[in-house]
């Protein structure tokens, strides 16, 4: 077997793929005990020893896929990802990268490329996307006449959530979220005891409908994607099966109409 092909049997083998689980679920363990000033005093040479250890270890992982693949190494988008990910982590972190530095723990990441399940769900929320999309735009467009509204109805009392657009959009986006909704509605009423009208309109249209809908539509993703786990049996392949189970009696009617045939061959004309 050529040397190449060797390669690639061990880059895709379950064991391999099974250690690099491993290397960065450590790898991640590892960043979050590098938080703690107290282990980093006391153990930050061994942590950062072992942060470079995996990092080695990634860069080998994919240098050999690289050579295993080939330029075919790019037409994967999970590989595209991972590489992305490791040359993140090669860029130079100094005190004045620290943003840099904090990016070291999107190798964690690489769990989603690695795990077929956890691809399955990546790829239902990019399948839903265009649902996603319209259903940011209904409620971008809520935000706005919504803002608009509540502006113009609750700008004179003084309240600062309400003092402009952005400001009450804001708010709204609060309220949509049902964080403290009821303290708003009530703070507002002080003044204008009819508010409580537009609060409860707004709160059925954007949470109750809305963002129900989002979760119909993620939910509506992952099912498809379930339905087409390996291991399902397609319908198609069942009713073909069904006719085979009338070979028999087609056989029967087959016979019983030769003998009829034979019987009326027999009868003077």
């Amino acid at each position: 077997m050529p040397l190449r092909e060797r390669v690639r049997a061990l880059t895709d083998g379950e064991r391999f793929q099974r250690v690099i689980i491993c290397v960065i679920v450590v790898n991640a363990v590892v960043l979050g005990l590098q938080t703690s000033a107290r282990l980093t005093a006391e153990y930050g040479g061994l942590l950062e020893a072992l942060d470079g250890a995996a990092l080695v270890i990634f860069v080998g992982e994919l240098a050999l896929r690289l050579y295993a693949h080939r330029l075919s190494f790019f037409r994967d988008p999970w590989s595209c990802f991972d590489f992305v990910i490791v040359t993140i982590s090669l860029l130079p972190a100094s005190e004045g990268l620290s943003v840099i530095r904090a990016l070291r723990i999107l190798r964690m990441l690489r769990l989603v490329s690695m795990v077929p399940s956890m691809r399955r769900v990546i790829s239902a929320l990019l399948s839903a996307i265009p649902g996603i999309t319209s259903l940011a735009a209904l409620l971008g467009l809520l935000l706005y006449v919504g803002g608009v509204m509540a502006t113009t109805l609750f700008q004179a009392g003084g309240d600062p959530r309400f003092a402009d657009l952005g400001s009450t959009i804001l708010t709204l986006f609060q309220i949509t979220t049902g964080d403290g909704w009821s303290d708003v509605m009530r703070d507002v009423m002080a003044k204008q005891p009819l508010a409580w009208i537009f609060f409860v309109s707004y709160l059925l249209v954007g949470t109750f409908t809305v963002l129900n809908l989002f979760i119909a539509v993620v939910c509506s993703a992952m099912e498809g994607a379930m339905s087409t786990e390996p291991g399902d049996t397609p319908v198609p392949a069942q009713r073909a099966v069904e006719p085979a189970e009338h070979d028999p009696v087609l056989g029967e009617l087959r016979l019983l109409r030769q003998e009829v045939q034979a019987l009326r061959a027999q009868q003077p004309s």
